[in-house]
């Protein structure tokens, strides 16, 4: 289960405590456990900062405690603050990151040719950027339009591999498998299984799908059609 801790403490001199954190993870790369670190100022108290800090485990947090450099670093923290910080440990129950949510249903719908679904989860100005088409595909309707194409082409439905989350954007890895059941780039239905894999980096505004980029394996898909040999 993740842990997380949370250290308050008050202070004038952020600018010596984000120093300090600097130099913490420089001292404890390759030996830390701690894998997220957020320092926030409270606006109506600037003295007020608030550090959370995530780790895997309570097991975890207490080997990255009993490393040297924290220690010292614990020591310098409290002569920088007006009073010793204190600390609230927490075992996580909920982790609700919801664009990697927002991106894995659009996964799934595209998969189901669902596209009414679009409208609750795409912009409508939304921009799509694919190597494979030029120019980019522009607009919510450009992207319903497009999987359409490809759903004529084939029977296929994604797996999600793994996601990655960072700040509005969310990458994922993706798995890829179609029946070719329709014309698709001028070549008519040749009932072959085609298997792909790809990424998507997603960028979100008010949270919904604003921007994506595509990398995925074309040439493997076109030498399985017969449309490329090698």
């Amino acid at each position: 289960m993740t842990f997380v801790q949370i250290i308050e403490g008050r202070t004038d001199r952020v600018d010596d405590l984000n120093r300090l954190m600097d130099s913490w993870v420089e001292q404890t790369a390759g030996r830390r456990t701690a894998g997220h670190a957020v320092v926030g100022a409270d606006r109506a108290d600037p003295r007020h900062f608030v550090e959370i800090v995530e780790f895997p485990s309570y097991e975890e947090a207490m080997r990255n405690s009993n490393l040297p450099e924290t220690d010292r670093i614990f020591h310098e923290m409290v002569a920088l603050c007006d009073e010793p910080p204190t600390f609230t440990d927490l075992d996580v129950v909920r982790d609700e990151q919801l664009n990697k949510r927002t991106v894995m249903r659009l996964f799934e719908e595209m998969s189901d040719g669902s596209l009414d679904v679009l409208d609750e989860l795409v912009a409508v100005d939304y921009r799509d950027h694919d190597i494979a088409n030029d120019p980019d595909i522009s607009g919510r309707e450009g992207v319903r339009q497009a999987i359409r194409g490809w759903r004529t082409g084939f029977d296929f439905a994604f797996t999600v591999e793994s996601q990655v989350a960072d700040g509005d954007e969310v990458a994922t890895r993706w798995s890829w498998t179609g029946m070719h059941r329709g014309e698709f780039m001028g070549l008519p239905a040749t009932d072959k299984k085609v298997e792909m894999t790809g990424m998507t980096v997603f960028r979100f505004k008010d949270g919904m799908v604003q921007e994506g980029w595509w990398q995925w394996d074309r040439m493997s898909m076109m030498r399985q059609l017969g449309l490329l040999r090698m």
